[in-house]
Formats: structure tokens, sequence, C-alpha cells
């Protein structure tokens, strides 16, 4: 069925009939993406305070079938929150939706909108001696909304999970304006299909999230952060593998760090403390949450120790305070501002089984270096098994010279991820970017299940046309 541009007619029809809603033209913030790939166009933007008025916008919009593109904090990295053609949509920000509704801290709950920033959803758990442990370098702009929306990851999914894991119910408008009224605080609730687990992660295109039961936790008796120096891949997860024996579910954080990220970041952050005079050609950062009466400092210490004995690590510094352990994340945290800087011909986000990590490592080299010769920086969150494999020009080159090789890069990469059964994306999402390898790597199964869900929930195809499935 045809869509209709969000035009002048349609906004006058908005501002006729909604009482709480802040319509305007969109400002660059609304037409751009952090990594440049897609550009939005000038279009309407509809800025609702009430999940009513987002009721009433999206069943305008289906009466007059205009797109709606929902829009978080902009931070996405798959070009889900840009429209770049067809008709012009409605851009459906949730930033005016940012209040807290209730925290019940003897239940670890916390209910909000959908527009709370996710720094303030953390500060706001801390504040009632919580933690909700969802942590991602855009935590400052992005917004729980979005975060639910794309089932993000971030650096403490080893311990906490997903965003998926850590969400008990949902309020949400769906395509054709009813409201769905699922924010429950149960742990249990097995009454016939599942609406959250379905709306988490799709992206927008099956309706729109106004609200989230968020799960809540205790926060740790004491954290310790360390920096290890292992030899390979390999045996930084015998070493991740000797962590979780020792400390269990103890280990909140396990990223590995490659020397290339440190020559990176050494050329272009130089005012980034590194943690070694001498870079090493892969590291481990962990961190720890402890329980009452056990010394973090004392914890990794032993693990060196024991990893030392096993002949998994060489080196080490453990953070002597709060100031060392900031240090050491933000070697980690500035990777992807240094990659940036240097100018990245192909960025990925994919997932593997464990104990495939070191082989499909050792196979991309030779992968990539059938297409020509590059840098490869790899690392990522080795903990749940997500690498990010970016590729880089050799020196003196840009990645301009290199555009043509793009697409053979990026094939080179996902075919090797899809012969491991890993996935070709594992925290950002499929977006616009990725609906071309959703195609060719996915189940048959799955997409026809759901193109079918797609088609029940949002006949009309006005939820995000374009993104996650073709339209």
């Amino acid at each position: 069925m045809t869509l209709r541009s969000a035009d002048a007619a349609f906004e006058s029809t908005l501002s006729g009939q909604l009482a709480d809603t802040v319509l305007t033209r969109s400002e660059p913030r609304y037409l751009e993406e952090p990594r440049g790939t897609f550009t939005g166009r000038e279009t309407l933007v509809a800025r609702p305070g009430t999940t009513e008025d987002v009721s009433a916008i999206v069943r305008l919009a289906a009466e007059h079938r205009i797109p709606v593109m929902p829009y978080g904090g902009g931070t996405g990295l798959v070009g889900g929150q840009i429209s770049p053609d067809g008709p012009l949509p409605l851009i459906l920000s949730l930033e005016r939706m940012n209040r807290v509704r209730a925290v019940h801290p003897e239940e670890n709950v916390m209910i909000c909108e959908a527009g709370v920033i996710l720094a303030d959803v953390q500060k706001t758990a801390a504040e009632a001696g919580r933690l909700f442990p969802l942590s991602l370098a855009a935590e400052g702009t992005a917004r729980i909304g979005g975060n639910l929306a794309t089932n993000a990851g971030g650096t403490a999914v080893l311990r906490y999970g997903n965003t998926r894991d850590l969400c008990l119910g949902l309020e949400a408008v769906l395509p054709d304006g009813q409201i769905w009224h699922g924010l429950r605080r149960l742990r249990k609730d097995n009454t016939g299909y599942d609406l959250r687990h379905l709306l988490i992660g799709s992206e927008g295109t099956l309706g729109v999230i106004t609200a989230a039961s968020l799960k809540l936790f205790p926060q740790p008796a004491g954290t310790g952060t360390a920096i290890f120096v292992t030899e390979s891949p390999a045996t930084a997860l015998s070493l991740l593998a000797l962590a979780r024996s020792r400390l269990g579910d103890l280990v909140t954080a396990f990223e590995l760090i490659s020397g290339q990220a440190f020559a990176f970041l050494a050329a272009e952050l130089p005012q980034v403390r590194q943690p070694f005079g001498d870079a090493p050609a892969w590291s481990v950062l962990i961190e720890i949450g402890t329980v009452e009466g056990m010394s973090p400092d004392e914890a990794l210490a032993e693990l060196f120790e024991a990893g030392l004995d096993a002949g998994l690590v060489s080196d080490g510094v453990i953070a002597q305070n709060a100031r060392e352990a900031d240090d050491f994340w933000a070697v980690r945290e500035n990777i992807p501002i240094a990659n940036k800087a240097v100018g990245a011909i192909v960025s990925s986000d994919v997932s593997l089984p464990l104990s495939a990590i070191p082989s499909f490592i050792e196979a991309g080299v030779s992968r990539i270096a059938a297409v020509g010769d590059f840098r490869i920086n790899c690392f990522g969150h080795l903990g749940d098994g997500n690498l990010h494999y970016n590729i880089f020009p050799m020196p003196g080159r840009t990645k301009k010279e290199h555009l043509n090789q793009r697409a053979d890069l990026q094939r080179a990469i996902h075919d090797l991820v899809h012969e491991f059964d890993g996935s070709f994306s594992a925290e950002h999402g499929v977006g616009r970017l990725k609906v071309a390898d959703l195609e060719r790597y996915g189940d048959p199964a799955k997409l026809g299940a759901m193109r079918a869900i797609k088609a029940a929930l949002d006949p009309l195809g006005i939820m995000n046309p374009g993104a996650v499935l073709r339209t």
C-alpha cells in the first residue's frame, strides 16, 4: 500500500488534534547518525509528552498512510533512525517523555518512560541504593526506549545480560494506535505470547515503546578493575574460564584489547593514559563486583597469580583507586574514537561461539589479506563473544582510497562469521545498513515468520519502513 509524505496538510491535522505535542521541522541532529553512513531529509518532527498523544499520532498516521520513524537518542550505528529515501516520514521523538514514574527498591524495579537518558536511569538507581547495569559508550545521550528497541548490549552483558534481560514489562503503542498496557513488575507471567520480547529488538518496526519496567540489582560491595597481558585470544579465553571458575558471576566485564588498538590510541589520542610502556599484542580488561567481606584487589591478585602459574598471563596492572580504574576504562572506551580518527574502511559488530573466536581471528587475517594489504583492529566484549572487527588502510593511505573494496571486505568478514555459526550483528541491530545481510545470512523460516509478524501487526507498513525488513 502506497505511503504518503508527512506534508504541511498532515502537520495541520496533527496540530489540530494533539494536546501535548510539540511539532517542529527537523533540526540537523535528527538527520545525522554517528558514522555518517546515512543522511536524512528535512521533515516533520513530533515530540509528544504523553503516551496518549503517541497513540493519537500513530492512529492519525495510519489513517493518512504516513510513515512513522521512532527516535530516541540518535546514537544507533546501523541507520535505524534515519530515512534516506522514500516518502518523508514523521519523526516521532520520545525525548520529552523523560519521567521516572516509580522506583521500587525492595522489588529491584524501576518504571520509566522511553525518553529517559540511560545515564539518568543509572543515576536514579544509584540514588535508591541499586544498580542498573546497562553500560555503553553513548549512555550520556542514548535513551532507554532506543536501548530496548535495539536490544543494546554494552560492557556488562557477561554478568547481567542484554537490555532484553533487564526488562520486566513494557508500555507500547501498536501500529493501529492501540496502547498495550504491559508495565508488569512480575518475574513470572506465563500468559501466552510474550509481546515484550517481540517488541524489544524490533527497532521501531512493530510499535513504539513508551515506557518500561526495568530490573535493578544490588550494588556490588566492592569493584575491582585490572588489565592483564595475555599471549593470544586463545589464552585470553582460557583466562576467562579460569576467572569464572574462581569468581563465578562476580566477573562483570572481560574485554579483549589488541596491540593495534593501543597503537591507534597512541597516535590519535596521546592524552589517554596507557597502562604499559610497550603495548602488548593482546590484553584483557577485567572488572569484578564483589560481595561483602571480599577484597576485589585481593581477588584480582589471586586470579593473576593463578593465571601466571597456568601460563595464561605475563604481566598486569590492578587499579589501586577509582581514578586508575577510570583510566583503564578510558582506554577501552576511547578505542572507537581513535578508530574513527584513523578512518575505518569497514566496522563490523559480530558475535561468535566463544570457542570459535581464536580460529575466527586467525582465519580473518588470511581472508582480509586475500582482498589486499590492510590493518586489523579486533577488540570487544570477549566475555559474551562479541567482537568489533574493523579494517583500516595502511599508514599513508586513507579509507577513501579503498571504498571500492569495502563491499568485498565486509562480505569476507560476514561470510567467515557465517561459516563459524556466528551473527553479523551482535549488539547494534539491523537497521537499514544490514538489511541485505539479514536476507543473505538469515534463516529462511525465521525471515518468513518475521515478515508474517510485520504484516499482521503493521499491515499498512507505516512503522519505520525500510528498517530490518526490506519494503
